[in-house]
């Protein structure tokens, strides 16, 4: 009996990699070896990073505060503990677009917790 192969879905297979391989510079776009192995990397990058991304926002929401804060005469830490203690439940993110956005808004915050 001859050999069998599924050269349909092996075809598909490799159209579905050199499709996400689109924009490539150089060979990553058009030999198949290549491709696979930049879409493969592409695609552990982006799992990793969707992961960094919160990281990242969180870090910049703090930088925000923390300047916010400095401007009332408060640090970071001393900010952020009475803002709990004080009961105000508002995240970091809202409290960054407040510091950056409606400074006015902030500082009624800081008056509050102060």
């Amino acid at each position: 009996m001859p050999r069998s192969v599924n050269a349909v879905a092996s075809r598909a297979r490799r159209k579905k990699v050199m499709k996400q391989a689109k924009g490539y510079f150089g060979r990553r776009k058009n030999v198949w070896t290549v491709a696979k192995n930049a879409v493969e990397k592409a695609m552990l990058y982006a799992y990793r990073d969707r992961r960094n991304k919160k990281r990242t926002f969180r870090a910049l929401w703090i930088t925000r505060i923390n300047a916010g804060a400095r401007l009332h005469g408060m640090s970071y830490s001393q900010f952020m503990g009475k803002v709990k203690s004080n009961g105000i439940d508002l995240n970091r993110k809202v409290l960054a677009d407040l510091a950056m956005n409606h400074p006015d808004a902030f500082k009624a915050i800081v008056e509050k917790v102060k």
